[in-house]
């Protein structure tokens, strides 16, 4: 376990490598779990603010969900999440020709449409970062998908690629600059025990 400021992460984040490959696992993370992606309290109004811009990209389904569901919707285990699709897709899940889903949010901010990338949950993973109940301290864990995050983890390791190297933006976006400094600065002695 490594502790930076109130964040206490898994040693693996350092230690193992990731990269995804959305060639091998076609966006599997907006389709597979056991609800839709957790957004903190802050989100929801990112939601409200974006939504106009990213409704255009949307499929029909996801939209119908959107007006059954609302844009976010409660889950007694994960708090606030985005609605599904028959507890299986994202509402914000669009499809490309190929079949991999990617995230609508996303694609409006690539467009410049938004400024907003996406759901900072979305964004970290396989981390999956916890609050304690008081609050005050992080859990960030890597925690691949065994069977979709293969290939990722496959490639991770022929390119030599850290976890936390892969995840640099979305680190820098949750825990700040200087956290980040120090989360290298860590792994850089680690290495040289």
């Amino acid at each position: 376990m490594i502790a930076i400021d109130n964040v206490l992460l898994s040693d693996q984040i350092i230690s193992d490598q990731f990269v995804c490959d959305l060639n091998s696992c076609k966006g599997a993370c907006c389709v597979d779990g056991d609800a839709g992606a957790p957004l903190d309290a802050k989100e929801l109004m990112k939601v409200d603010e974006v939504f106009a811009a990213v409704l255009p990209y949307l499929r029909k389904e996801g939209i119908d969900e959107i007006n059954k569901q609302g844009r976010y919707v409660h889950n007694k285990e994960f708090g606030w999440v985005t609605p599904t699709i028959e507890n299986k897709v994202c509402v914000y899940g669009i499809f490309e020709a190929n079949g991999t889903v990617k995230c609508g949010i996303e694609q409006a901010y690539l467009d410049g449409k938004t400024t907003w990338k996406k759901p900072i949950s979305c964004h970290l993973f396989p981390i999956i970062v916890k609050k304690s109940k008081d609050g005050i301290t992080h859990f960030a864990n890597y925690e691949p998908r065994e069977d979709h995050c293969k290939a990722a983890c496959v490639l991770g390791t022929k390119l030599k690629v850290p976890v936390y190297k892969f995840l640099k933006e979305p680190l820098v976006r949750k825990f700040g600059k200087d956290f980040y400094e120090a989360l290298e600065a860590t792994a850089t002695h680690m290495q040289t025990k």
